[in-house]
């Protein structure tokens, strides 16, 4: 029996997405695949035309999958590591990481800490990330041996509790978005650059509205910003913004 750890798990993103596309794709390559085989499509215009349809139609929705998946399993931690490179450390930082989920960015920013600590706040959506927890994150930073560089917080971004000027860096990764209403998403940023220390970095990460984030920030009066381009890890691009208040 194998002694070795266990890797942590940082779930999987949009769950009920993902299962809607294989939900669809699935069945329309059957069909295709009955219409192909039975030679009806081969005789009929019609038949051939709805099958091609199924079959182009379901590729593209479990090729979707596909990419959704690699995109949680892979696509994420390597883009994760290239933020995490790119941050100035000191090791005494007091880290903020607003949507935690299981700990993606939470645990990569302890790892780096060497007296400082890491606060994940999360409202723990499972319609947001596949077994979304406190529990499941203490689990992965047992795993990574952060826990006891790590506090984890129930709250909402909307209204962060923390004190004015709290954190030297503050992180984000797909998660605003996860807030529909546009005046929601804009208390949500303008909460996350109170909560920032003057000098403080600041890391948001998501596949919309990085562009109404930016002129939120701007309006806080932070204007040391930088949008990247599209990376579609996700299929729909992911942005990352950085910025020093």
């Amino acid at each position: 029996m194998s002694d070795s750890p266990q890797r942590a798990d940082y779930g999987i993103d949009a769950p009920h997405v993902l299962r809607l596309f294989v939900i669809i794709g699935v069945p329309a390559i059957t069909t295709a695949s009955v219409l192909f085989a039975s030679g009806i499509a081969r005789r009929n215009g019609l038949v051939l035309s709805l099958a091609n349809m199924n079959f182009w139609g379901g590729l593209s929705c479990l090729g979707t999958a596909a990419v959704m998946f690699w995109g949680s399993k892979r696509g994420k931690l390597r883009l994760r590591d290239r933020i995490m490179a790119g941050i100035k450390w000191r090791g005494d930082e007091r880290v903020l990481d607003v949507g935690c989920g299981h700990g993606l960015m939470l645990i990569a920013a302890a790892r780096r800490l060497t007296s400082g600590q890491a606060v994940g706040i999360d409202l723990w959506q499972k319609e947001d990330q596949a077994g979304n927890s406190r529990e499941a994150t203490l689990e992965n930073a047992r795993r990574e041996g952060v826990a006891d560089r790590i506090e984890l917080r129930d709250g909402d971004a909307r209204e962060l509790p923390f004190e004015d000027d709290s954190f030297d860096l503050v992180l984000s990764s797909w998660a605003l978005h996860n807030i529909y209403e546009q005046p929601g998403r804009e208390r949500a940023v303008r909460e996350i650059a109170r909560v920032l220390k003057p000098g403080g970095q600041l890391v948001l990460v998501d596949i919309k509205h990085t562009d109404e984030y930016e002129r939120t920030l701007r309006a806080c009066g932070i204007t040391e910003l930088t949008r990247s381009g599209p990376n579609f890890i996700f299929v729909i691009p992911t942005r990352t913004l950085r910025a020093t208040k």
